[in-house]
């Protein structure tokens, strides 16, 4: 079977994304579409909700019960966005090693240590986020404090911008929170850098979640500066698009300034993210899984091991599990998912 394994640069890499996206746009839209479309769902429910606490006899509860539900429905979408990573990840693999690969058997292969992929999504977030949650959380904390109502009272907040002691303790805090802002945002980039090759490497490898962060770590020793400008050339693209599509919000907004949009603009809204998030959305997973694969190349010799094993001389007890695992009968045989 015809492989890619060589040393690529980061031009290659790239090339390499955008050859293996064009080629196999539907596998990998398809895969990340069922997290986009229940983000849909449940963003469409939750604007639904939001409409019909607007009701004044529910006014005073209605943010908190927003809130909650705001709350369910990230830890869903967490729990999804880990799965379409995990699948997405393991396609690329096949794909990249000349193995045939479909949405079912992408799946297939990874629900049996979804658990897996979800812990280790949630330890790298803890260690990645948490300054920068700490800080916003310490910062409207603040506010609710010294403004009684500032969470859920609109005439509070109107309050609080006319009292000087207010305004002054907002200032301040405002200052602390932007300077704070700055080493979280430097840790929280170097830390992602560290951990990007995790997933690949749990899901390639059959690792559990702290072997796979170790190995994530020298894995990406020497790449991370490319894995740096490959998220940034990434999150400019998805930027760009998302300024394109969303343009009538801006325009809406631009129309009606300080005013709520209206749910038909909000839900028209969330339908286009629908899209742009399938398009996108295996992007990084697709071009972080061939910095993988680029990373043990270099530093192992995958692509003569990889040969070898291909060419029977390696024993099979020295293979992985998961490298060496084909799709299901049915779908290596091309059938649809």
């Amino acid at each position: 079977m015809q492989t890619n394994l060589r040393p690529l640069a980061l031009g290659e890499i790239l090339d390499r994304t955008a050859q293996l996206y064009r080629e196999r746009f539907w596998l990998f839209a398809g895969i990340f579409s069922v997290y986009a479309g229940v983000a849909l769902a449940l963003n469409l429910l939750l604007l639904g909700l939001q409409t019909s606490l607007k009701a004044p006899r529910m006014a005073a509860s209605a943010i908190w019960i927003a809130m909650a539900a705001g709350a369910v429905e990230v830890l869903i979408l967490l729990l999804l966005y880990g799965a379409a990573v995990a699948a997405i990840s393991r396609a690329v693999a096949w794909v990249h090693l000349g193995k045939p690969a479909t949405i079912r058997s992408a799946y297939a292969s990874i629900l049996p240590r979804l658990g897996r992929y979800l812990w280790l999504m949630t330890i790298v977030a803890l260690i990645v986020l948490t300054p920068v949650a700490a800080l916003y959380g310490g910062y409207f904390g603040i506010m609710a404090y010294y403004v009684k109502g500032f969470a859920t009272d609109p005439a509070a907040q109107q309050a609080a911008l006319s009292n000087p002691r207010t305004m002054a303790i907002f200032g301040v805090a405002s200052l602390i929170f932007v300077l704070l802002m700055i080493p979280a945002g430097v840790y929280t980039i170097l830390m992602g850098l560290r951990y990007a090759l995790a997933m690949p490497a749990a899901v390639v490898e059959d690792l559990k979640a702290r072997p796979a962060l170790r190995r994530g770590i020298e894995l990406s020793k020497g790449a991370r500066g490319r894995i740096f400008l490959l998220a940034l050339l990434i999150v400019a693209i998805r930027t760009g698009l998302v300024m394109i599509s969303q343009a009538f919000v801006f325009v809406a907004a631009f129309k009606h300034p300080g005013q709520p949009l209206g749910p038909g603009i909000t839900a028209l809204s969330q339908i286009v993210a629908f899209f742009t998030n399938t398009f996108l959305g295996p992007i990084l997973a697709t071009g972080l899984t061939l910095l993988y694969y680029d990373q043990r190349v270099r530093k192992e010799g995958y692509d003569i091991e990889w040969m070898m094993q291909a060419a029977g001389l390696t024993p099979p007890a020295l293979q992985s599990l998961s490298e060496t695992a084909e799709p299901a009968a049915d779908d290596a045989a091309g059938k649809p998912a």
